[in-house]
């Protein structure tokens, strides 16, 4: 039935296709329907792209603004007053109720918009259909649905920054009851709303995009394209395709009974508060609910920013290593195990809530359990650079960055996992730097390897390759500037989500790497310029890109250096061997494409 299925599904997709390619001569499209509401994956991968471009922008610097409050207390500074105006920036002070809106939004941007976006989005958009050798998405109208949902979401998200109590500030967890009482504080009024209605079409946005991910991997492969055949950057998207669709659900439903609880009387969250010395009518609630269901979605989320980011680095590492990726089975085995240990380990977010010691003692061993497929990717990306003939793209670069990243901020979680340990450093700035090294920098150096790597493919030509070079190391250098010394930071007590910690004698000794970790901020910030005009000049200036600038062995290699309608003109390609054969004994030349054909006695390094 499945395979009957699939039949009729390719059948319906190339006959469309086909129709199309039949018009082409006929069909001249608007401004509005090729570049709006567009149809083609490879625009709405860039529609993706960008957007999360902007959106780290304003994320970034949000963060440099609440920085320079945390390192420079009290002093005033032009800059916040010229971003902020004078209600929320007087005098170049920032307002202690802004700051944490700040952080809150800044987060939210980040793991969403950016990461989540930028990376599923642009990627999984552009590549799927590419490397399985199909015309397009199985639903091209729900692909742009997708986009504009996130657009919408987007656009949201950033208005709320604009009203006049403030965005959302309750952190990018929302807990309650910051996030349930409309009167606990200004950024608690609309702000927060815009935020729950902004998320839940997010959600919408993602739902939309997994499912239409999954049904094209399954049922849209070319001929040959058997499962042990794909990519692992395929394998990569369609596992968190999975987490997207099981996860996000649970999201709504948490963002429902907040919306319950703020606007019509209920009490899933609420109970025992006491506002202005007077007691609220709630009772019942648990604030220990919303923290469940949240990192119910919240850790899956972890693995949905960084799968795609190893999925990528997987296919870069490869190409440039002039190897095949090492143990190409135990990368897929690793990243099932992941995305199935990611649905059981949320409760270690939530050692400090009374939780039963026992049920936490569960929590700590499935964490340390997620710790070794980590392992494994780790040590295969090493395994196969070991004796390399290594090419240092600009998306090579980015993509060992990633490893070591991926390695140093493993390690911290590796305490963070256990419950002893980390209730000594819980909420402080140990768990900021953990986080922001594991996830925001694994997945950020994933997502510029990415762009670096398939930028031929998105705007046809090359982007400057010394201008990379720089962009990576100033990047590389002040991301381990600003985020090693917060553990030192977390290690001596200084708590997070703090507006200042001068009133705390404890830590005068520790204002200097603040400086420090400030000051690598604003210099990292300042670089990511660089990647911005390379980025933007290059889409129209750069030189064009060559058919294969990589000797690249995947799919999307073998389509025109043009967009055209499916891709490819004419048949379909037909992959007769796996995606990694590089640098095989007796070969011409130190890449095979996967359309060539096997030899006799030839083995295909994916399994038969």
């Amino acid at each position: 039935m499945a395979t009957e299925t699939k039949t009729a599904l390719e059948k319906d997709h190339l006959a469309h296709h086909s129709h199309v390619h039949d018009h082409d001569d006929e069909h001249h499209e608007t401004f509005v329907s090729k570049y709006i509401f567009s149809m083609d994956h490879k625009m709405i991968s860039r529609q993706f792209l960008i957007t999360a471009v902007v959106m780290g922008v304003v994320a970034m610097t949000m963060s440099i603004i609440f920085r320079m409050q945390l390192a420079w207390p009290g002093e005033k500074f032009a800059f916040i007053n010229a971003v902020l105006g004078d209600k929320w920036g007087k005098d170049g002070i920032l307002d202690p109720n802004m700051y944490l809106a700040l952080v809150t939004i800044h987060g939210t941007l980040m793991v969403f918009f950016v990461l989540t976006g930028g990376l599923s989005g642009t990627f999984s958009n552009l590549l799927i259909p590419y490397q399985i050798g199909a015309r397009d998405m199985a639903s091209g109208f729900l692909n742009m649905l997708s986009f504009w949902f996130f657009f919408v979401s987007s656009a949201i998200m950033l208005s709320s920054c604009f009203i006049d109590d403030g965005p959302a500030s309750a952190g990018w967890t929302i807990y309650p009851p910051l996030s349930a009482l409309p009167e606990a504080m200004p950024g608690s009024k609309l702000g927060m709303t815009m935020w729950l209605i902004s998320m839940t079409l997010f959600v919408v946005s993602s739902l939309l995009g997994s499912l239409n991910y999954i049904v094209t991997i399954i049922n849209l492969r070319t001929k040959g394209m058997k499962m042990t055949r794909m990519p692992l950057t395929i394998w990569a998207f369609l596992i968190t395709a999975i987490l997207g669709v099981l996860s996000f659900p649970v999201l709504v439903s948490c963002v429902a009974l907040l919306i319950m609880d703020r606007s019509f009387g209920t009490s899933f969250y609420l109970s025992d508060i006491y506002i202005g010395g007077h007691p609220l009518d709630n009772v019942g609630g648990s604030p220990i609910l919303f923290e469940h269901l949240f990192w119910f979605l919240g850790h899956p989320e972890v693995y949905i920013v960084l799968l795609p980011a190893l999925g990528i680095t997987s296919e870069i590492i490869a190409t440039n290593s002039r190897k095949p990726i090492f143990g190409y089975r135990a990368m897929i085995g690793s990243m099932l195990a992941i995305g199935f240990l990611s649905f059981i380990v949320w409760g270690h977010h939530m050692f400090m809530t009374g939780m039963n010691p026992f049920l936490g003692s569960v929590f700590v061993f499935t964490t340390l359990l997620i710790a070794i497929p980590s392992a494994v990717k780790a040590f295969n990306y090493i395994t196969t650079l070991w004796k390399g003939n290594i090419q240092y793209t600009p998306a090579m670069l980015f993509s060992i960055g990633l490893v070591s990243s991926f390695i140093t901020g493993g390690v911290t979680g590796i305490i963070l996992a256990d419950s002893t340990l980390d209730i000594n450093v819980h909420d402080t700035y140990f768990v900021v730097a953990h986080f922001h090294i594991v996830m925001g920098l694994s997945a950020i150096f994933g997502m510029f390897a990415g762009v670096y790597h398939w930028f031929p493919k998105l705007f046809l030509r090359m982007m400057n390759k010394k201008l990379g070079y720089v962009h990576f190391w100033l990047t590389f250098i002040t991301a381990y500037g600003v985020f090693f010394p917060m553990h030192f930071l977390g290690l001596a007590g200084v708590p997070r989500r703090y507006y200042t910690n001068s009133n705390f004698p404890m830590f005068d000794n520790l204002v200097d790497i603040n400086e420090i970790v400030t000051v690598c901020a604003i210099i990292g910030a300042l670089s990511q310029g660089i990647f911005l005009f390379n980025f933007f000049y290059s889409m129209f200036r750069g030189e064009r890109a060559p058919q294969n600038p990589w000797n690249s062995n995947t799919l999307e290699w073998t389509t025109p250096m043009a967009n055209i309608h499916g891709n490819w003109p004419g048949a379909l390609p037909t992959v007769e061997r796996w995606a990694y054969d590089y640098s095989k004994p007796g070969a011409e030349k130190d890449f095979i494409p996967q359309t060539v054909a096997l030899q006799e006695g030839e083995h295909d390094g994916g399994g038969h």
